[in-house]
């Protein structure tokens, strides 16, 4: 008990048992998950109009997107899911250095992830496969439609070593035009899943210096829980981001 009379200690004063307490958070993180899914919901039907609008377009873009990339990192979030969903598990028995193991692991995964991410965008800025508006985008720029002073002074245009510059170069300009499109959308999507990767990785290493500390038991383990979820969320919306934008052909 705490100080405070006959409420339970590690309770805050509003609630009147740690169950109490548990449930409301249980419900509040869910709440703004449905929050979160709502959000990339709307971004997924602007997909789908774009996708229904363009589907050749968006067919042959995706031939610039690395699968294998793509399909390693689908690997190592679900590993990741699978570890944190573990970690719970560790905090509700007590199990401190499982629970410390689980975490570093998981966090390891989202900063792969994060590195092949890195590691692709990198790619995508060399060969200048990027959204129609970039000054660098292939898809913008051509000698046959701009400028030629423009077109010149575009590092894209002038990327020797550019793997698709060549192929894109002889494409229909309104074609052209339209793959920039899908790198919008690619950017839009991946970029905002990027940043929720993030914010995971500094929830993690919260969570990881409180199991230091040895914060977590079988009476305190919510934010483990909670963290988790919202992880598992991250996990699933990149489930869903793989074979709308990789696997399209």
């Amino acid at each position: 008990m705490s100080a405070h009379g006959n409420h339970p200690e590690g309770v805050a004063h509003h609630f009147e048992s740690a169950e109490q307490q548990f449930d409301s958070g249980k419900l509040g993180i869910w709440t703004f998950l449905l929050t979160e899914v709502l959000f990339f919901s709307a971004l997924f039907v602007a997909y789908t109009v774009y996708r229904d609008n363009y589907p050749e377009v968006f067919q042959f873009a995706s031939q610039y997107l690395d699968t294998n990339l793509g399909a390693l990192n689908t690997l190592v979030l679900l590993l990741s899911s699978f570890t944190i969903a573990w970690g719970v598990r560790n905090a509700m028995l007590g199990e401190q250095k499982m629970l410390i193991i689980n975490i570093i692991i998981t966090l390891v995964c989202a900063a792969g992830f994060m590195v092949i991410k890195a590691e692709e965008y990198g790619h995508k800025f060399h060969e200048g496969t990027l959204w129609g508006g970039h000054e660098n985008s292939i898809f913008k720029l051509s000698i046959d439609d701009v400028n030629p002073e423009i077109a010149a002074a575009s590092h894209a245009w002038n990327n020797t070593d550019g793997q698709f510059e060549t192929a894109v170069k002889d494409l229909d300009p309104a074609f052209r035009q339209k793959l920039g499109v899908f790198f919008a959308v690619y950017f839009c999507l991946t970029g905002l899943h990027g940043i929720h990767v993030l914010v995971g990785m500094i929830l993690l290493t919260w969570l990881l210096i409180r199991s230091l500390r040895r914060e977590f038991g079988p009476k305190n383990f919510a934010a483990v829980d909670f963290i988790a979820l919202y992880w598992h969320l991250v996990d699933l919306i990149w489930i869903f981001l793989f074979p709308l934008l990789y696997l399209i052909s």
